[in-house]
């Protein structure tokens, strides 16, 4: 497949869309982040830090502001950076789009940005983010295959649309690409695949196995789908092409003409009453399910496990077609300097080392360094969540709540079995904005 460059230039057609209506205007304040200096320039390094990984000279007196979500903007992470790395870290917590639109039009109130891949090409473009220098990231090389080369293994599907490859490296031309350089636009660290839940007690077997679900007749008025218009789609667009109703060239970058076909196919089927809700939130997703009011529905792998554990039969799908993938990372704010650009590249480095994705591990997500990882999780943990095992004992979250039951396996099986069959990636289209209009048209139908 051929790759397209993405550079600045496309801001000016995509941002509209991609940062929403209800776009506000960036602060007035100018600030940078706040490095005093107090503190010395560097400390005396030691051998490990309380997380067990190496520890980096101390960087006293300086503050970073990781502007990004709740997925991996937690208290247990935070902490423990603080700790290790002596420094002190301010998490602006939002949700996508909103972390989104601060990153892309707020750079002065921000110095690392922590949120997915499919947000890089918005504010790639925007002019806010640095390049990464790979030099400065010490474990690069440990980082697997699968955001650098497209796939975790041989055999894998890359699968169509923001694949973190296509957009990872930062071209001569300051475009992004594939093509390997020294200079990447997002640190690539944690990831995972999303498909559809099902209450096992309400859907026949025999129909689980395909996005077509979606629109199958014997469901209608009790399916709920994410009302978020790029990932909503996909899913719906996915179901479509299952079920036999359209084709598309790519899903994860559709023409305005394969746009139009399936928001004609959509309007019709809302019509009719084949979707029960739109949902907009973690809990709302979980409500729906857990109540009956829908009985399949796009979902996030922690509010499935979160119905398991209050023993509502749900079961996360493993549609014949492929998962829906992401991948999170972090981006690197163009004003950063001085012993403030010291301290992110230590915060990314200390991310590298396996702890915090130990703690995201726990609610379902995998990191772009298994092993390092695994000298963090307990073998109960690693064998449920990596190798797809029966849980041994009664698994916690990063909060202490039973997440996984002893007995339980996760669903759709090991790292490998779930990685390795991508249909699409969450992407940002370059029709985006057209997307958007025609998708607040159907919402409204």
């Amino acid at each position: 497949m051929k790759q397209r460059g993405f550079s600045r230039r496309s801001f000016l057609t995509l941002s509209a869309g991609a940062l929403g209506a209800s776009l506000l205007a960036a602060c007035g304040s100018t600030e940078a982040s706040q490095a005093t200096e107090t503190g010395s320039g560097g400390g005396a390094a030691q051998a490990t830090t309380a997380s067990g990984s190496p520890a980096p000279a101390v960087i006293t007196g300086v503050t970073l502001r990781v502007v990004g979500t709740g997925v991996t903007l937690l208290e247990p992470i935070r902490e423990q950076a603080e700790k290790d790395l002596g420094i002190k870290l301010e998490y602006d917590v939002n949700d996508g789009p909103a972390a989104q639109q601060k990153a892309a039009t707020q750079p002065q109130s921000w110095d690392l940005y922590d949120q997915w891949f499919n947000s890089v090409k918005i504010v790639w473009a925007s002019g806010n983010a640095a390049p990464i220098d790979i030099n400065r990231i010490q474990e690069w090389d440990k980082i697997s295959p699968m955001p650098k080369e497209g796939k975790l293994t041989p055999e894998a599907n890359e699968g169509d649309g923001d694949a973190p490859f296509r957009i990872l490296y930062v071209q001569p031309d300051n475009t992004l690409g594939s093509n390997p350089t020294e200079q990447i636009s997002m640190l690539p660290l944690t990831f995972n695949v999303d498909s559809f839940g099902y209450r096992s007690d309400l859907v026949d077997e025999e129909d689980v196995d395909s996005w077509a679900i979606l629109f199958n007749p014997k469901y209608k008025g009790k399916i709920g789908l994410y009302s978020d218009p790029s990932t909503g789609l996909m899913d719906l667009a996915l179901g479509a092409q299952a079920a036999g109703l359209a084709t598309f060239q790519n899903i994860g970058n559709m023409t305005r003409e394969e746009i139009d076909t399936i928001m004609e196919i959509l309007i019709e089927q809302k019509r009719a009453g084949q979707f029960r809700a739109f949902w907009n939130s973690f809990d709302e997703s979980v409500n729906l399910m857990a109540s009956g009011e829908v009985v399949v529905e796009s979902m996030w792998s922690p509010a499935v496990t979160a119905l398991q554990v209050r023993d509502v039969p749900v079961v996360y799908a493993s549609p014949k077609e492929g998962y829906r993938g992401w991948y999170g990372g972090m981006m690197l704010n163009k004003n950063a300097s001085g012993k403030v650009l010291d301290a992110c590249y230590e915060y990314l480095n200390w991310w590298l080392n396996g702890w915090a994705g130990a703690v995201v591990a726990r609610q379902g997500y995998y990191f772009c360094i298994p092993e390092n990882v695994k000298a963090h999780l307990s073998q109960a943990d690693w064998d449920y969540w990596y190798d797809g095992k029966p849980a041994a004992e009664d698994l916690l979250d990063p909060f202490g709540s039973v997440v996984a039951k002893a007995g339980s396996v996760r669903d759709g099986g090991d790292l490998v079995t779930r990685v390795s069959n991508i249909a699409v990636w969450n992407s940002v289209m370059d029709e985006h904005q057209y997307l958007v209009t025609k998708w607040n048209e159907f919402l409204a139908s």
